[in-house]
């Protein structure tokens, strides 16, 4: 019976060579320009996951009437201005799944499937000078998780594009998660909640009054949110969680940006891999279903 090593290789280069040497059999997380080199590296391929990790903009300003922020065209224009696609194609090889859900993964119980997201950089353009920004304005700074500043600095070109000047700032996971929940960020947060749970438990984090991401709320959502936790008919509870993704939509609290996938390399000795039969699960498990071609 063969033993299970596991090695820790930080730099995602490093772990492709390693690949590409057989040095190791399966990479996690090889992404980019590195992804597409392993796409077309003969014996290699790809396994892309998509995991509970949802990407999106935090207009963290949104409830403060002196920032551009609490105009609701301005969130929407910000949105519109979001190349998704394009930035889905060069980061992901396509794999990420772009919707207009926000914190709300697909495979979450009670998701609402909302309408896709439209880029449209001159309809931004258009709000912008409705809401008083005909030539856009500074706004201010960008907060990341370090790890996805590469999905960060495509976002903030794409902002600045349609003239919303804004200056990435990405810090380390620790600490980017702990002044994110001691609500210390202004201006733009990108956020990319990856706990399991379903469609209550993201509202709860992230939306609703007193959530450890939440910076503010609306009370209308709020008081939705008690109704759905007391509702013993699934039916009667679905639809009153539909309606609070539905209003976080149609307000515009968060710009989505995507779910990620979570791209992996695999070796041409792999038969087994086991991605993918856990959903939302980014890596190999269980472990007991790997396996190797005989050589």
């Amino acid at each position: 019976m063969k033993r299970l090593v596991l090695k820790v290789l930080p730099d995602e280069a490093t772990r492709l060579a390693a690949l590409k040497r057989g040095e190791i059999d399966i990479a996690y997380s090889i992404r980019g320009e590195l992804a597409d080199e392993l796409r077309h590296t003969p014996g290699l391929s790809i396994k892309a996951v998509a995991v509970q990790g949802t990407f999106c903009v935090y207009f963290a300003d949104q409830w403060d009437a002196k920032s551009p922020w609490y105009n609701q065209k301005v969130r929407l224009a910000a949105s519109l201005a979001i190349d998704r696609k394009t930035i889905n194609e060069a980061l992901t090889m396509g794999f990420s799944h772009v919707t207009g859900a926000s914190v709300f993964p697909d495979m979450f119980e009670f998701y609402w499937p909302p309408p896709p997201p439209v880029y449209d950089p001159a309809q931004a353009k258009q709000l912008l000078a409705g809401a008083g920004y005909p030539n856009g304005f500074d706004a201010g700074l960008y907060f990341c998780d370090s790890s996805y500043s590469n999905i960060a600095e495509a976002v903030v070109n794409n902002l600045r594009e349609v003239g919303i000047r804004t200056e990435l700032r990405p810090i380390e996971r620790a600490a980017f998660l702990k002044g994110a929940t001691d609500k210390k960020y202004k201006n733009l947060i990108q956020l990319g909640p990856g706990a399991f749970g379903n469609a209550a438990t993201r509202l709860e984090s992230l939306v609703v009054k007193g959530g450890p991401f939440t910076y503010g709320n609306y009370p209308d959502i709020d008081d939705l949110f008690p109704l759905q936790a007391v509702e013993l008919d699934r039916t009667k509870r679905e639809a009153i969680l539909h309606k609070m993704q539905q209003m976080v939509q149609e307000r515009v609290i968060f710009a989505p940006i995507w779910q990620l996938a979570f791209l992996n390399g695999v070796g041409a000795r792999v038969s087994e891999s086991s991605f993918g039969r856990i959903p939302g699960f980014p890596y190999t498990a269980p472990y007991d279903e790997l396996a190797l071609n005989r050589v």
